[in-house]
């Protein structure tokens, strides 16, 4: 009877650890995504907010109002917010150009971190990263909007069927109208237009999100070459930075072709994807067209819901950091997102020298 006693004791202990909510902690407040964060947590139970780290009082005190927050949540300084929280993972609100820092940090510190997209500025920030997670042992993940994409998932399934055979072309478009025509935070807007901390313009802030796709659809390769042309049409807005460009990005058997602006009469974020017997068009983030061997005409569905864990943010970060869910080759794992710089990366080389950039498999 004590035996059984102690067995009930020890799953009933178990679980209620199991259930218990991961500890996050936000560092940086100038990335305007972060808003659209901080309206996820009361709706959820995997993720506790312990802490948030920034220097600008003036804005903490704007989203302690704005979303209700107790002001013993937020700190000026990354250690001493760690020390009184105890946060288990952060997760990265910064501009892109301090990506590299904030994610050595939490590497030393034994913490993983989830950072918007993109990862890093450049190549070399990304294998830093990278060394930077393997030596301490840490995931580091990259949100993007369309990792929840229902859509882009049913178009994986089609390609991993077989129903659009050998994949021979991807197209991917992505933006909106322009960060400031779309009245973006000042904040986020100041970073935006700054080519130290956003790689360039609309190149980098939406041509992310095609590479990430690409990637994922082909599993990690690596590209051959990528040629890109990038230009801008508002100089009087953006004088600083690209607001429109496209990339080729070239592999053995098939060519990624990716159109990121702030220059669409309307935001957008779809793909196409041809195979040699059919295609797959996302349309927002939950319709598909598909067309297959055989049909004279394409057809439209609502793709199914995503499942949880990967039905959101919030549910991914848990079920990775709990050892549920393993992020290999993912849209937000980390190796996909090596991947993702070497292509941006050569295409801000490629537009700005005016050639195609030709590239070798990425150390492993």
């Amino acid at each position: 009877m004590r035996l059984i006693q102690l067995l009930m004791l020890f799953l009933f202990t178990g679980s209620a650890f199991a259930q218990q909510p991961l500890r996050v902690a936000i560092v940086g407040l100038e990335h305007g995504h972060v808003g659209g964060f901080l309206k996820q947590f009361p709706n959820q139970h995997e993720v506790e907010l312990v802490g948030i780290v920034d220097a600008d009082t003036a804005l903490c005190q704007r989203y302690a109002a704005e979303f209700h927050l107790d002001a013993s949540l937020f700190y000026h300084d990354l250690d001493a917010m760690i020390a009184a929280r105890h946060p288990q993972a952060l997760l990265g609100y910064t501009s892109v150009g301090k990506h590299r820092e904030i994610i050595e940090a939490a590497a030393q510190r034994g913490l993983s971190i989830m950072v918007e997209k993109p990862l890093t500025m450049s190549l070399d920030d990304a294998l830093a990263i990278r060394r930077a997670a393997r030596q301490h042992h840490i995931q580091v993940l990259v949100n993007y909007e369309t990792t929840w994409y229902a859509s882009n998932k049913a178009a994986y399934d089609e390609v991993a069927k077989g129903a659009l055979g050998d994949l021979r072309r991807i197209v991917v478009h992505d933006g909106h109208e322009g960060p400031k025509e779309i009245g973006v935070q000042p904040e986020f807007l100041k970073w935006l237009e700054d080519p130290e901390q956003n790689g360039d313009g609309a190149l980098y802030d939406f041509g992310c999100y095609g590479a990430d796709l690409a990637t994922w659809l082909l599993h990690g390769e690596s590209p051959l070459s990528v040629t890109a042309v990038t230009q801008t049409d508002k100089p009087e807005i953006y004088p600083r930075v690209a607001d429109e460009a496209t990339v080729i990005v070239r592999y053995p058997k098939t060519q990624v072709v990716l159109m990121a602006s702030w220059n669409w009469p309307f935001a957008r974020k779809d793909m196409e994807v041809y195979g040699a017997t059919g295609y797959a068009i996302t349309v927002g983030p939950d319709h598909l067209r598909l067309r297959t061997k055989g049909e004279k005409q394409e057809s439209e569905s609502t793709a199914p819901p995503l499942s949880a864990p990967n039905d959101g943010s919030l549910h991914y970060l848990a079920a990775v950091l709990n050892g549920s869910l393993q992020p290999d080759g993912d849209l937000t794992s980390l190796e996909t997102n090596v991947v993702v710089m070497q292509i941006l990366d050569a295409a801000r080389q490629s537009a700005r020298e005016g050639r195609t950039i030709k590239l070798a498999p990425l150390p492993k």
